[in-house]
């Protein structure tokens, strides 16, 4: 299986000073740079950039039904008003990029403007969405050539613009895995590898969710000695305290996307998925095995991200 090194790429040669074009690798792949910018410049942004599309949208402001008009409005809808009430209260992005230095006579940063116009039109999307610590952040990659751009938020209002060469992007997925400082580390009763059956983990899961740990080991027997650990076999004792652990531990998750938008039509390519327990990650992998589908579940660190995406992008340049 091909596969793509995002661990070992050599950066681009810097390219002579010029406008650069959306994957271009040389004012983006030059030095690493991150800015933060809020909503309404980042669109701003964008519009000098070509009203080039950002890798989201802003949905619509929702309209109030009769059953709001007469009982009150609903959490959500009360949500986007505060969303889009922060909005409306920032700072005009021009003035607020010229001050920065972001705009100058009109025009706007060259790296900046090829960082918007790499993620308006690269060759292969990488979007992440990881949750821990009672924060959902989405991010998204872009690469094209030798640079990749980066995009990520956590409320909607302020983002992170970043763009590097891709020698650089085994370094950048670790800080999206990254574990947060709000998320205490402990002892987990979760094997570092461990496989099973997904008809198994499925049923658990979803007994788990509704209440009913009682049920586990019911699940268990009806998959006897089809659960492995690193050493071989578990005992179904073992099995029941794994899958209850898996529900009570959980403490984050992490999932990446992958697809190849090169072409008229996006690609999906894969998806990555990750479940942070006690002492850290486990990378989750669906195969099948033994004339069946299975999940494999194995500890991997933040700098690992890098090496469980490369193969999936590999899958994309078959």
């Amino acid at each position: 299986m091909p596969t793509i090194d995002v661990t070992s790429v050599p950066p681009a040669a810097p390219a002579a000073p010029a406008a650069p074009a959306a994957g271009d690798g040389g004012a983006l792949a030059a030095a690493p740079r991150r800015i933060g910018l809020t909503l309404a410049e980042l669109h701003h942004a964008a519009h000098l950039a070509g009203d080039a599309p950002l890798p989201f949208e802003v949905a619509a402001p929702p309209t109030a039904d009769a059953m709001q008009a007469r009982l009150g409005q609903s959490p959500a809808t009360l949500d986007d008003e505060a969303f889009r009430a922060a909005v409306a209260a920032l700072h005009d992005p021009a003035d607020a990029l010229e001050r920065r230095g972001l705009i100058v006579d009109g025009a706007l940063d060259a790296g900046l403007a090829g960082a918007i116009g790499l993620l308006a039109s690269p060759r292969f999307a990488l979007d992440v969405d990881v949750a821990m610590g009672g924060v959902q952040a989405k991010v998204w990659h872009r690469q094209g050539g030798s640079a990749v751009a980066s995009l990520a938020t956590v409320d909607g209002i302020v983002f992170e613009l970043g763009w590097f060469g891709t020698d650089a992007w085994a370094a950048e997925l670790a800080r999206v895995a990254a574990i947060s400082e709000e998320v205490v580390p402990g002892a987990s009763d979760v094997p570092s590898y461990v496989d099973l059956p997904f008809e198994l983990a499925d049923a658990a899961a979803e007994a788990s969710g509704s209440g009913r740990g009682d049920l586990l080991p019911v699940l268990v027997s009806r998959h006897s000695g089809a659960v492995r650990g690193a050493h071989g076999a578990l005992d179904d004792a073992s099995v029941a305290g794994v899958l209850a652990a898996l529900a009570g531990e959980a403490r984050g998750r992490l999932r990446a996307l992958v697809a190849d938008v090169s072409g008229d039509a996006v690609d999906t390519v894969g998806v990555v998925s990750w479940t942070l327990m006690a002492d850290g990650w486990r990378a989750l992998r669906p195969h099948h095995a033994d004339g069946g589908l299975r999940l494999e579940l194995r500890s991997v660190a933040p700098d690992e991200l890098a090496a469980v995406v490369a193969p999936v992008l590999g899958e994309a340049t078959r």
